[in-house]
């Protein structure tokens, strides 16, 4: 069902190869015009889903896979204009590869699917990794001259909370999958 929350994730998906054009482009103010109104609807969608009641599996599966389009398009292209770090580019599409292939093993393994539910830390990875991003167009649209430290520092917590949740995803799934097996020891013992 296309309600409100789920036709703004729709329109974060169209948006991305707006976003990119204007980013090759080096139209920086658009891009980062295009980049914030699909941060805030990121946001908004959510919150009306919530509230509303508008939850749907849809939108479960689809607002995700949105924030996935855009932000790692984003890190792959500004990575190729060397305005973010390779090894931070690297971090973040591992992360989501091995969550995607984690889940993948794990429904072969089982035969049945794990709930993906986002942690703290997967929410912390998403945020910073936007907030990287807007920050590196802001800087290159002028309209806010960070200090390449402040960049740098931002680009280090991005990583540091990425591989964090990473990490946290992986166990979960170890877990969940030791207690899909009978008799199996829990993990650790």
């Amino acid at each position: 069902m296309l309600n409100v929350p789920n036709a703004l994730t729709l329109l974060r998906i169209v948006a991305i190869p707006v976003f990119l054009v204007l980013l090759t482009d080096e139209r920086y103010t658009e891009a980062l015009i295009v980049m914030g109104a699909a941060v805030i609807t990121d946001a908004v969608d959510g919150a009306i889903a919530r509230l509303t009641n508008q939850k749907t599996t849809l939108g479960s599966y689809l607002d995700p896979l949105a924030d996935k389009m855009l932000l790692l398009s984003a890190f792959i292209t500004l990575a190729f204009l060397n305005a973010v770090p390779m090894w931070l580019t690297v971090l973040v599409i591992s992360r989501d590869v091995v969550i995607v292939v984690g889940f993948f093993l794990l429904f072969v393994l089982t035969q049945r699917a794990m709930e993906i539910r986002p942690s703290a830390f997967g929410k912390g990875a998403t945020f910073f990794q936007a907030l990287s991003v807007v920050a590196v167009l802001a800087h290159f649209a002028k309209v806010t001259a960070l200090a390449p430290l402040w960049l740098t520092v931002l680009f280090v917590v991005t990583g540091t909370v990425t591989a964090v949740a990473g990490l946290q995803y992986m166990y979960r799934g170890i877990v969940w999958v030791s207690a899909e097996q009978p008799g199996a020891p829990p993990p650790g013992a």
